[in-house]
């Protein structure tokens, strides 16, 4: 996949160049444009039970976009919310585990599935669910403010909190910790954290659309009776 991303970190923006016959996935409503050679088919990837379950189970769209170039053209795309988007390879680290909302675009030969996060996710504020992407090819992913990738090594540890996480390689082992003791917990404004140990690659961002909706909210006007 053949992208340049402009207007990082603020306002992203993938620019993907498609040879001639080539095609990439989206998730449905990501295209900005388009150029006038390229074709677009909406389905539901790997069929109507896959595709409700990640839109029912994973928070992302029933159907899913497949652009294609027979002559070679250009696709834009980028995520609903202001931030960053990081181009990354599928299949060299085996599965990448994604956050619910960040998928916005892949080659064909990734597949995206909805996994269950099992017990340690139930209390982490973002749903019981990840996108699993496995397979061969590139996948752009996007964030709500900056992305920053950290490398651990072996044995390393890093907390972070839930609403932070963008992606991460499967085989990184994590747990979802309290943050501190009981009153730290509920009485911080942290909440839970996830604990990466290495090695591993994960992937975070630097805003977390959960503490805005928080605070959006009261400020909201009220609804005089």
């Amino acid at each position: 996949m053949n992208v340049d991303i402009r207007y990082s970190r603020a306002f992203a923006l993938a620019v993907i160049t498609l040879p001639p016959g080539d095609e990439v996935r989206a998730e449905a409503g990501a295209m900005t444009s388009m150029s006038g050679g390229v074709e677009i088919e909406t389905k539901a990837q790997g069929g109507m039970l896959a595709g409700l379950k990640r839109s029912v189970l994973g928070g992302e769209s029933f159907f899913i976009n497949t652009f294609r170039a027979p002559s070679g053209g250009e696709l834009t795309v980028s995520p609903t919310l202001p931030g960053d988007i990081v181009h990354m390879p599928v299949g060299n680290s085996g599965a990448l585990m994604v956050q619910s909302g960040s998928w916005l675009a892949s080659d064909p030969g990734v597949q995206v599935d909805t996994k269950w996060g099992g017990r340690k996710t139930f209390f982490s504020g973002e749903g019981l669910f990840l996108l699993r992407c496995t397979g061969t090819g590139d996948m752009i992913v996007s964030s709500y403010g900056a992305i920053e990738r950290r490398a651990l090594g072996q044995g390393e540890v890093l907390k972070i909190d839930t609403g932070h996480i963008v992606a991460f390689e499967e085989n990184i082992g994590y747990q979802v910790n309290k943050v501190g003791g009981w009153k730290s917990t509920l009485l911080s404004g942290e909440g839970l954290v996830a604990t990466f140990t290495g090695p591993g690659t994960l992937w975070l961002q630097t805003r977390s659309p959960a503490d805005f909706i928080g605070w959006l909210i009261p400020q909201l006007p009220k609804q005089q009776s």
